[in-house]
């Protein structure tokens, strides 16, 4: 298994696949290698780029040096650019879109950015996320209480409660059960983009890298509102949807739009 040593000293596992220019693959919430969509989107796009997916600190088989932030990950996506050559193509999906968004504003050896549902809200759409959000959770993982934050966080994207319960009884549970612990990480991420207000854009003033930002036909309008959002607020932003599409990401319908966009 390769790694590489993040500036704090922190072990980041990654692997590569495929053959083409560098792209570097950024999991959402909830996700490492073997655990989310990933794996299976960077088998889609390994015939035109060697792809780098990698494990986001404190997840699958990557190290954890407190206290954790942000510009940590940062640093960790800093260390795999230069592995990759100094020079990268840049896949975010979810609050991952977002990490990968604020990478690229520090740096700009990433050259091209394809961004899918950053979970943002933008407007009235959907109520905002309570101030105490990030801290509520937090406040259930210091008592040990993982299903209870995993059920106020499915909750709180759209989760139906009858399906969380039946997920509840499943393996999956015990495996999302695991990475709980890294919830507060994607949610101080989002910061304050959660308030249903506008986006403030100098955010990524410094964003050299032109940037695709999609979302799905069938997902939440306040989700559409959000990529469109993001898209207007990158200086080299462009949106676009991908037909019958959600949340949950298809990489067999996701994969081409990459590829037409970081390949173009």
């Amino acid at each position: 298994m390769p790694t590489v040593t993040s500036a704090d000293g922190t072990t980041i596992a990654y692997e590569t696949t495929g053959r083409g220019p560098a792209l570097v693959l950024v999991d959402g919430s909830l996700c490492h290698r073997g655990f989310g969509p990933a794996r299976d989107l960077a088998g889609h796009l390994s015939d035109t780029f060697t792809v780098h997916l990698y494990d986001r600190r404190h997840r699958g088989e990557s190290g954890n040096t407190p206290p954790w932030s942000a510009d940590r990950e940062i640093d960790d996506l800093a260390a795999l650019l230069e592995a990759a050559g100094g020079e990268a193509l840049l896949f975010g999906a979810s609050s991952g879109a977002v990490l990968a968004a604020d990478a690229a504003n520090r740096l700009p050896g990433f050259t091209r950015l394809a961004l899918y549902e950053p979970p943002f809200i933008v407007d009235h759409t959907r109520d905002p996320r309570p101030a105490t959000f990030t801290s509520d959770i937090e406040a259930m993982l210091a008592r040990g209480d993982e299903s209870a934050a995993l059920k106020t966080f499915f909750r709180d994207v759209g989760v139906p409660a009858p399906v969380v319960a039946i997920m509840k009884l499943t393996p999956h549970w015990g495996k999302l059960k695991g990475l709980t612990h890294t919830l507060p990480y994607d949610l101080h991420i989002l910061g304050n983009t959660s308030r249903g207000v506008p986006l403030d854009a100098t955010r990524w003033s410094s964003v050299t890298a032109p940037a695709l930002v999609m979302d799905g036909g069938k997902s939440p309008q306040y989700m559409r509102n959000a990529a469109r959002a993001l898209s207007e607020a990158l200086p080299k932003g462009e949106y676009r949807t991908i037909p019958g599409q959600t949340h949950i990401i298809k990489a067999a319908a996701l994969a081409p739009a990459i590829k037409s966009y970081l390949a173009g």
